[in-house]
């Protein structure tokens, strides 16, 4: 397949040429987001809907429980839709689990420590109880259960990896975009779950149809499971694909048409860190020259910073900050070649996202 042609596939996979009508549905289409950097993954959500949502919007659809956020794969923290947050985990947290293992010998958490932490925190929640992380490891201290050094965190997860608890409605910040959502009981907070007839074909046609064209190879670097389990998905389901290429591995889209393009989407996009355009695959250079790929990341930090994306190829990155009064102050673009897009360009892509951040 043509390089052009996987990357105009790959920007209606992703709505990015294609926006979802709403936020949720931007959301169910991606199935999981990822957003350990909050404001990110919120703003990777708005630039996949029609029309110019703002912040609020994105955080509305939490506040309705429409969708939510937690560690579904990868030990890393994803926006999801809250009906497809336990099916999910059922197929990735015993992985996630075992891969934490050493961390928590190192840190004194056993299974004993968990089955106490559990038990306080549902009992905090209980009733539709929210608590913000802070006032969660408080809770937890007093149950006897230590939050020390970064013990809190991965007790966290933990309980995430279990189900327990989920992170919820948006916690308000005064003068700035919130950075923090409240803890509440999934069993309570989701309402309806949805129960695929065979998981591992849901999980892998899912991530096909919002990021294809891609293989086995990507979805396995993208959900954590190993290459074969990834091989064995999409043989399940091969009569929701289309394989476009055979070389030198099978190659995927959804079956059936693809998400239409509206003609309204600028060609400059501002996109943020983290950003499942770039980071999904195992193979990265489809959208990026290789010798960008450092300047994006991940970085000896982890950290992959935001991209200035034309077209569909990768052209810079940009840098913003969300502290409270400078997140209205204007993002500050970094181009790796000059004049790969135009004033007009940058300026628009990132005063679209600078509406949002604001609103």
């Amino acid at each position: 397949m043509r390089q052009r042609d996987m990357i105009e596939r790959r920007l209606r996979s992703h709505r990015l040429s294609a926006p979802a009508p709403t936020v949720a549905e931007a959301a169910a289409h991606m199935l999981a987001t990822q957003g350990q950097e909050f404001w990110g993954g919120r703003w990777a959500l708005a630039v996949r809907t029609r029309g110019t949502p703002a912040l609020s919007a994105v955080d509305a659809a939490f506040d309705r429980g429409e969708i939510v956020r937690s560690w579904t794969m990868r030990g890393t923290i994803h926006i999801i839709p809250a009906r497809d947050l336990a099916w999910v985990l059922s197929l990735t947290a015993e992985r996630q689990s075992r891969g934490a293992a050493a961390v928590h010998r190192r840190e004194g958490i056993d299974a004993d420590v968990l089955a106490r932490a559990e038990r306080v925190t549902r009992a905090a929640l209980v009733g539709g109880g929210r608590l913000t992380r802070a006032e969660l490891f408080s809770v937890l201290e007093g149950g006897g259960v230590s939050t020390a050094g970064q013990r809190g965190y991965h007790v966290l997860v933990a309980l995430s990896l279990r189900g327990v608890v989920c992170q919820g409605p948006v916690v308000p910040r005064e003068g700035g975009p919130s950075r923090e959502q409240y803890l509440v009981r999934t069993d309570e907070w989701i309402v309806e779950s949805a129960s695929p007839a065979d998981p591992f074909a849901e999980f892998f046609a899912r991530y096909v149809a919002s990021h294809g064209p891609a293989g086995a190879r990507d979805f396995a670097w993208w959900s954590g499971l190993p290459l074969g389990v990834a091989r064995a998905a999409a043989e399940a389901a091969s009569d929701r694909l289309v394989e476009i290429d055979a070389d030198p591995e099978p190659v995927w889209i959804a079956a059936g048409p693809a998400p239409r393009r509206l003609t309204t989407v600028p060609d400059l996009l501002a996109l943020p860190p983290f950003e499942e355009y770039y980071l999904s695959y195992a193979d990265r250079s489809v959208p990026c020259a290789p010798e960008f790929l450092a300047r994006i990341g991940p970085g000896m930090n982890g950290i992959v910073r935001p991209i200035l994306v034309s077209r569909g190829e990768i052209v810079g990155v940009w840098t913003h900050s969300v502290a409270v009064g400078r997140h209205a102050e204007h993002p500050l673009p970094e181009l790796f070649v000059p004049d790969a897009a135009t004033d007009a360009e940058i300026s628009g892509a990132l005063e679209r996202y600078r509406a949002f951040i604001t609103g």
